[in-house]
């Protein structure tokens, strides 16, 4: 007898193992698909026909810029009768300023059609705090972080490194202010003189929205407006928020004041389900930060003009 007839995997053809593999290939692949569906299906579901009345909570949950599947949720919002208010729910240092600038814009157009709540979490600073003031009512833990009004923009002279490695940049530019300030020279003269007229354009823009929302005067607002952060509590006093709490106390402010049925039930509508692995947005190479080619996780370093509040890492 041959010493491999005691072995019944040698007596399996090649290409019926083959055959197998792709069999389990395709089952595996039809699995997930399936998964896929239904995860889409029942997204649609809650947007289209969610039964009942309800209350929808919005996340924006940390670094802030433009995504235009954010907008259509927003906008979807505002003309979907079943969502009888809206809770923006905050956890966010900011990002840049055209981010903090559509989330402002949309949720105002929001509150024009129906009670919109914000209740910031740990963090609400910069351009998270723009977002908070298009509210009615903006709620915050004791011990939250709110403010940071201000605007920045962010630039790295590496011109000592690189002439200790020996490296020099040189280019041909049409004019003296294009691709501007260079990575090897300081920010000076005409150059940096054009970017703090950036700076200030929005910041005043920044200063003006919250002098309308929050009910003070410009010369107020300016003053807390250097920057700085504040916990709920003192954000409360100087008239930045409104009140401490959380989610509960939200709904109950919107019950109260806005006369909201009890006991409606909050649905998530941002951000959208993670699928997994099998994703088609993953698949695709799209995701909530693709627009600006930011990575799926981890800290994100922003180039330009930015409304962030940035701390150091804690233990």
């Amino acid at each position: 007898m041959s010493e491999l007839s005691g072995d019944p995997a040698h007596l399996i053809p090649a290409n019926a193992r083959l055959r197998r593999s792709r069999r389990l290939w395709r089952v595996l692949f039809i699995l997930a698909a399936i998964v896929a569906v239904l995860a889409i299906a029942g997204r649609v579901a809650i947007e289209t026909a969610g039964p009942g009345q309800r209350i929808a909570r919005v996340g924006i949950v940390g670094t802030i810029a433009t995504d235009p599947a954010r907008l259509k949720v927003l906008n979807d919002l505002a003309d979907d009768e079943g969502v009888k208010a809206v809770i923006v729910d905050i956890n966010s240092p900011g990002g840049t300023t055209a981010g903090g600038e559509e989330l402002y814009e949309a949720l105002a157009a929001l509150r024009a059609k129906k009670p919109v709540v914000a209740v910031v979490r740990e963090l609400g600073a910069s351009a998270a705090y723009m977002t908070a003031i298009a509210a009615d009512r903006i709620f915050a833990r004791r011990l939250s972080i709110v403010g940071s009004i201000g605007v920045l923009y962010q630039h790295v002279d590496a011109g000592k490194l690189l002439a200790t490695i020996g490296v020099d940049f040189d280019k041909v530019q049409t004019g003296p202010l294009k691709a501007e300030p260079d990575i090897g020279e300081p920010m000076q003269g005409e150059v940096r003189a054009s970017l703090q007229r950036l700076v200030d354009d929005s910041f005043a823009w920044f200063v003006d929205v919250v002098a309308e929302r929050r009910g003070i005067d410009r010369p107020a607002a300016l003053a807390l407006a250097d920057g700085r952060i504040l916990t709920g509590r003192q954000g409360m006093e100087s008239g930045l928020i409104d009140a401490l709490g959380g989610e509960a106390e939200a709904i109950a402010w919107l019950e109260g004041e806005k006369a909201l049925p009890p006991d409606l039930p909050v649905l998530d509508y941002f951000p959208l389900p993670d699928q997994g692995w099998f994703s088609p947005s993953r698949w695709l190479g799209q995701g909530a930060r693709a627009a600006l080619g930011l990575p799926a996780s981890g800290p994100i370093a922003l180039d330009g003009l930015v409304s962030l509040w940035q701390a150091a890492p804690v233990m």
